[in-house]
Parts: C-alpha cells; structure tokens; sequence
C-alpha cells in the first residue's frame, strides 16, 4: 500500500559558480542546482523573482567564469542529462535547419534518393568557340 499524501523531497544539490564582477573582483554565488545553466556561451543563473513570479536572471559569460562547481548524486546520472540535452538541442537544429535535398530540404525516414541521369552530347567539330 502507498500512502498518496507521502511526498518524497529529493535532493537535487547545489552549484557554486566563481567569475570575475566588473565592480566587485571575483564573486561566489552559491544556488540550487536547476538554478544554474550554461546556454549560448554563458553561465545563466536565477538570482531573484520579480513581484509577478518571473525568474529574475543574470547571464555570465563563460570567459569571465573560473569554474562552477556542483554536487550530484551521481556522476554518470550527471554526464547522461548533459548528453540528453545535447541530443535534444541538436533535435531542435534538425527540425530547425533543414540538411540535405528534397522539398522540405531533409529526407524522410526511408526515403530512397535516386540518382538523375543527364545525358550529355559530345559537341561538333562545326561548334562555333570550339
């Protein structure tokens, strides 16, 4: 039997991110874990909320950061989420970019691409430039 009112709080660790402050030299900020991303060659991290619920965020950029530092329950179970969202942002670029030939620009799953043959006739002697 599960007692449904049971919640089980997992914890999800924290991250201390090190950078360089215009103002102040170098900062220390200490957040939870999901409150620390990198994303288009910055550190982002939420810092506050305004009075309507919004994250309040400041992006760092990665060559003003010295190192992040972050506790996980495991490794591997770290390395696999980067990996996922690699795989998904690459996903997201598929759909985003098309590569390759055809109408949409991509192949369909199966798609068969047949050559096309161009006949080419040997010039003649009378071509004019030739």
């Amino acid at each position: 039997m599960v007692d449904e009112d049971l919640e089980l709080e997992r914890d999800i660790g924290e991250a201390t991110i090190v950078y360089d402050e215009p103002d102040e030299g170098v900062a220390r900020k200490t957040v939870p874990n999901e409150h620390v991303a990198y994303f288009q060659d910055h550190w982002i991290i939420k810092t506050d909320e305004d009075e309507e619920g919004h994250d309040i965020v400041r992006r760092i950029p990665a060559k003003r950061v010295h190192y992040v530092e972050r506790s996980v329950e495991e490794f591997e179970e770290e390395v696999s989420t980067l990996v996922d969202q690699v795989q998904s942002f690459a996903s997201d670029l598929r759909t985003k970019i098309p590569v390759g030939g055809g109408p949409s620009g991509g192949r369909g799953e199966g798609e068969d691409v047949e050559p096309i043959n161009v006949d080419i006739d040997e010039p003649d002697d009378e071509t004019p430039g030739r």
